[in-house]
């Protein structure tokens, strides 16, 4: 079989391509050129490109890299920063594994013949007892990349393979090791790869392309409590830099206003709601939906490695779909994602929508 892998220049990359390349496929990896700026946190350097170069050496497979730059810069890049400016927080990652790392990727393995991609993503795609396919957890549940995959379709799991899945971290560092790869010792690529932390983080990024402006912290009456340098930096349920109630407790985002330059802010029972209405919802395919909507085992996950939420109910409406919880839940941010399971299973996810 033809298999085109996904190389970040990581461990987890590194050793999918090996595994596959010792099964006897015919593999070739690639690696995208995404951000052309400044990176230090990331998977998008020169540095990396160069590693995963050299694994693809090592293991005697051709290597080529495909320039997604444009691509990178009008799917996530640009509405990052305009999300930020209507006080939404967005996940890039997942916006690039939905535009780029799938999609695009996948277009381009298509046009060029080869029959899979592969990444090195911790998730495994499984088949349900009709034949389907399903993502599903990977076997380390620590590193667990199955929520920021949610978005791929029935369709598009019948072309990918995620080789490592079925392992531990330790074991895929263990494998790397006894292959003599350069990467094998590489730490994990952290936070979003286009913010550079030495350049000054997400403040200068951002400032350097939106406006950004200060607000007041007003209670629930108005009374304004204290002040912050820029409401387009602050993420409902944010604690940091709120200070301390005069009850003594600490004070949490509950609604960022970017129009009136101001910052509601609350006690965390406050952050307590009842359910979730969710946009731009996607069901991996039309027996998920059907399933879900009838089943009782459905939970939730709020963020990349956070614990799962029971649902009680899922109701469709006319803008995506509300899930209620089986007990009151801390508030999602507007703009991040709740992806849905059951037993295990991913059936679905879609962004959380502005109160």
């Amino acid at each position: 079989m033809q298999v085109m892998v996904a190389m970040s220049g990581g461990v987890d990359s590194s050793v999918a391509a090996a595994m596959l390349r010792d099964q006897g496929h015919d593999v070739v990896g690639v690696t995208l050129k995404l951000w052309g700026g400044e990176s230090d946190s990331g998977c998008c350097s020169v540095s990396d490109v160069d590693d995963a170069r050299r694994v693809a050496q090592q293991l005697e497979i051709d290597h080529l890299v495909f320039n997604f730059s444009e691509d990178f810069d009008r799917d996530v890049v640009e509405p990052y920063v305009a999300d930020h400016a209507r006080g939404i927080t967005p996940n890039p990652c997942i916006e690039c594994n939905r535009h780029l790392k799938f999609d695009r990727l996948m277009a381009r393995a298509e046009a060029l013949g080869f029959d899979v991609v592969a990444t090195g993503h911790h998730a495994q795609v499984v088949r349900t007892a009709d034949g389907r396919p399903r993502l599903t957890r990977g076997a380390d549940f620590a590193k667990d990349q199955s929520y920021v995959l949610h978005m791929l379709k029935a369709s598009q799991l019948e072309n990918v393979m995620f080789p490592i899945g079925g392992m531990t971290k330790d074991d895929v560092r263990k494998r790397a090791t006894e292959l003599g790869l350069r990467t094998a010792g590489k730490p994990d690529s952290q936070d979003v790869c286009f913010i550079s932390h030495t350049g000054g983080g997400r403040r200068v990024f951002l400032g350097n392309r939106i406006d950004m402006h200060p607000g007041r912290l007003v209670d629930k009456t108005g009374e304004q409590l204290g002040s912050v340098e820029a409401v387009e930096l602050v993420t409902i349920g944010q604690r940091r830099g709120l200070g301390i109630g005069i009850d003594g407790r600490p004070r949490y985002a509950l609604d960022v206003d970017v129009a009136g330059q101001s910052v509601l802010v609350g006690t965390a029972e406050d952050l307590d709601v009842a359910s979730e209405s969710l946009h731009s919802f996607g069901w991996v395919d039309d027996a998920a939906r059907v399933e879900s909507l009838a089943s009782s085992t459905v939970t939730a996950q709020l963020s990349a490695h956070g614990d799962e939420i029971v649902v009680s109910e899922l109701r469709e409406t006319p803008s995506g779909l509300e899930v209620v919880w089986a007990t009151p839940t801390h508030r999602v941010a507007p703009g991040q994602s709740i992806v849905l399971y059951d037993n295990n299973l991913v059936v679905g996810g879609g962004l959380v929508s502005r109160r």
